[in-house]
């Protein structure tokens, strides 16, 4: 299957629900309008952000293929929002520093999704296990953990990305006190503190000066703090709402609490080869009626 038939039976896949494709369709057209007013303006970074988003808007359904799993259209349609908002939104809108806590909110919500997925993982990685029967309290430690995991290699990657090409992923922070041994010089490790600070005057060897008005310059240490915390926070809540869902998945949906069906409409379910059957018989169907349509449109503008 070439790359381009591939791509199509993706969006085939998306389109399986109405309404994940609708939200699909329309994050789609506007990346495609903004990947077309980077190219007017020359801004051959924000076009390849573009690019990028519209291969990752097919992830979902290529990893739903791959892994025989199902994601549930809210689950789904979430992640095109967070690919949005991260991608266009937040690098080539430039959010990230136009609106304080933009990168909060997607740093929280990463968090409680990726919670929901390793909440999910004992049942997708034991899908040819039989009884296993897990405590709600053990399922809920190992989405917390997974999700907090997925947040510190994130950061990982940040550090990296600024050590080698100096990218600025962990923003800095203005700090108007700060304590440090380095400046101890009694060798006893005994912190200085700096209160009060409000300049930071640096000179380079090549002559060059810099002035930080306002305080000192942290270099990231805060920004990579205040991710951990919030993915923390995100995590947290994903966990407690899965152990309500799994402590009380045995009533019905209207006897269960909000947060029980939250959670449940955000867990990861895995497909049998039977159920991906139908799927591809579903997919079939809808080429062959495109197919249909299409001739139909044809010999209607042949007879006029």
């Amino acid at each position: 299957m070439n790359i381009g038939k591939k791509i199509a039976h993706l969006k085939e896949r998306i389109a399986l629900d109405k309404k994940t494709f609708i939200m699909y369709s329309i994050l789609r057209g506007l990346v495609i309008l903004t990947a077309i007013r980077c190219l007017f303006q020359a801004n051959f970074e924000g076009f390849a952000l573009c690019l990028l988003s519209l291969i990752l808007f097919l992830a979902p359904s290529f990893v739903e293929e791959k892994l025989k799993i199902d994601l549930p259209p809210v689950f789904e349609c979430i992640i095109y929002g967070f690919i949005f908002a991260a991608e266009i939104l937040g690098e080539v809108n430039r959010y990230y520093t136009r609106i304080p806590g933009w990168d909060t909110m997607l740093h929280t919500l990463n968090g409680f999704l990726c919670a929901a997925i390793g909440f999910s993982m004992v049942d997708i990685l034991n899908r040819k296990s039989k009884n296993i029967n897990l405590s709600p309290f053990y399922l809920a430690m190992v989405g917390f953990c997974f999700s907090m995991t997925v947040g510190v290699i994130w950061e990982f990657f940040e550090y990296t990305m600024d050590s080698l090409f100096f990218l600025d992923m962990q923003k800095d922070f203005i700090v108007t006190k700060i304590g440090s041994v380095t400046l101890d010089k009694t060798g006893t490790q005994t912190p200085v503190l700096i209160d009060h600070i409000k300049k930071t005057v640096i000179f380079t060897s090549t002559g060059k000066k810099y002035t930080i008005n306002g305080g000192y310059l942290d270099i990231g240490i805060n920004d990579t703090m205040k991710d951990l915390l919030v993915n923390c926070v995100g995590a947290l809540g994903f966990s407690a709402f899965g152990y309500i869902y799994e402590k009380t998945k045995s009533l019905s949906k209207k006897d269960r609490s909000r947060a029980a069906n939250l959670a449940g409409d955000l867990m990861v379910t895995t497909l049998s080869d039977e159920d991906l059957r139908r799927q591809e018989e579903k997919i079939r169907e809808k080429q062959t009626q495109i197919a249909e349509e299409r001739q139909r449109r044809r010999l209607e503008r042949e007879k006029k």
